[in-house]
């Protein structure tokens, strides 16, 4: 076409056609990066996933463990005898513990309702308040024991909610204390004066405890008046109370004439253990109810698992999950409770029950700490559900002789063992006698003792 103007140069001629048929677009957009670029991309993302995480907690999430306070104020005069640390404590084994020697038994029980037996989540069952009195009383407070101290050679004394506490510390991330008396070469264990000893721990072992502060439905505090209010309320709830008792020996030792219609039916068998090295021990252990009748009688411990919120206690819906899935209900309770599990199983251990019995109890509504149901229960064979859980009964009894040989070598006095609050040990302290007191016979009643937020 340019012929003309620039000559006939065939190898500089250029030719533009109209037609652009021929034209196409080129996309490429699966280029790899260089690697540098890639290695630096990857980085970036990272940062950017740890500062939104960090800003997540920072918006109103679930805030990060805060410490924990100490069951007691340690004063600055207090001597720390011992520092035991967990792992050393759960290496400690004491095997072939021979079988307890009955002592005394009193009190009375009711017959268990086995229709809770059939209890489901889409057949639930309204807790109802139940104005029952529950006597904790104190080892050295306990007129059977300072009996059986004259009677018997035996020179370490209890009850079972202290040894369970003791001899399950390794599981316990809260603070508890017990106080220790020596008299004339004798030990007895004792729980110190307006400490919160009775009272359930909820979602103690969790990963994200509950944090909340003040008057908060959810704050430990509050959460735990809930519990042991439910938990006694459950325990008498699935009672008979048809006038068919099961009556020991003795009569209730802590009974007085004006309150026998009132008292909460508990049997109390004492019992002895031999723990080898001239240790002999003497406890208070007890049975919730019976079942059965005639040479077939079958004594229970009877205990409640609440649900509060599943959203803050391992995302687990009870209303779904317990009749189709309750070992997935279960397995969450033994990561959030372990302690408190154990507990309740070592007491059922040292008195001999034959079955032990969890009640689900959760709330009608998660912002109302004052009305649930029953959506079902289950229940075990104590042994067998401690080797469910890993409960090692040789190394519960091996903490609880290595702590009596330690306080034995000790002169005559009063001595503190404390749960370090947010460290994995218990201390042993050498304390003043005038700043601790022991606590005396104390009468719980649900209305009284037991207060639950209504509404927040």
């Amino acid at each position: 076409k340019y012929q003309s103007t620039f000559g006939s140069m065939q190898q500089y001629a250029y030719y533009h056609e109209e037609d652009e048929s021929t034209f196409q677009h080129v996309f490429k957009t699966n280029v790899p990066k260089p690697l540098y670029q890639r290695g630096r991309y990857m980085r970036n993302q990272q940062k950017k996933q740890q500062q939104q995480h960090r800003n997540r907690w920072n918006r109103g999430g679930h805030p990060p463990i805060k410490n924990r306070d100490a069951s007691v104020t340690v004063r600055p005069g207090w001597k720390v005898i011992e520092e035991m640390d967990f792992p050393r404590l759960s290496k400690l084994s004491l095997p072939n513990v021979d079988d307890p020697k009955d002592l005394y038994l009193c009190g009375s029980l009711e017959c268990y309702d086995k229709t809770y037996d059939r209890v489901t989540v889409k057949n639930e069952k309204k807790l109802t308040r139940i104005n029952r009195i529950f006597h904790k009383v104190t080892t050295t407070d306990d007129p059977v024991i300072r009996q059986l101290t004259k009677t018997e050679n035996c020179n370490v004394y209890a009850t079972d909610a202290i040894l369970s506490t003791i001899m399950c510390c390794t599981r316990s991330s809260n603070s508890w204390d017990v106080v220790v008396q020596k008299i004339a070469g004798k030990l007895f264990f004792d729980k110190r004066d307006d400490s919160e000893f009775d009272l359930l721990t909820v979602s103690e072992t969790s990963s994200e405890p509950p944090q909340e502060e003040g008057n908060s439905l959810n704050s430990p505090r509050n959460l735990s008046l809930e519990a042991t209010f439910i938990n006694h309320n459950f325990s008498q709830q699935v009672l008979r109370n048809d006038g068919n008792r099961y009556k020991f020996e003795h009569e209730n030792p802590f009974l007085d004439e004006d309150e026998e219609d009132e008292v909460a039916p508990v049997g109390y068998r004492y019992r002895k253990w031999n723990l080898g090295n001239d240790i002999s021990l003497v406890a208070r252990t007890e049975h919730d109810s019976f079942q059965g009748g005639g040479n077939d009688v079958q004594f229970i411990n009877i205990k409640a698992l609440n649900e509060w919120d599943s959203k803050y206690s391992g995302g687990v819906d009870w209303r779904q999950k317990l009749d189709t899935q309750r070992g997935a209900v279960l397995a969450n309770e033994l990561k959030n409770n372990a302690c408190k599990l154990a507990k309740w199983t070592v007491q059922a251990i040292l008195a001999g029950s034959d079955q032990i019995k969890f009640g689900y109890v959760s709330r009608v509504n998660v912002r109302d700490s004052t009305k649930h149901m029953i959506l079902g229960t289950q229940q075990f064979k104590p042994m067998e559900f401690a080797n469910q859980i890993n409960l090692n009964m040789d190394n519960a009894w091996g903490i609880l002789r290595c702590i009596i040989d330690m306080c034995m070598k000790l002169p005559d006095g009063k001595y503190l063992i404390m749960k370090d609050p947010n460290k994995a040990m218990i201390r042993l302290y050498d304390n003043p006698r005038q700043h601790l007191r022991v606590r005396r016979r104390r009468k719980m009643r649900n209305k009284v003792t037991v207060r639950v937020t209504s509404k927040p």
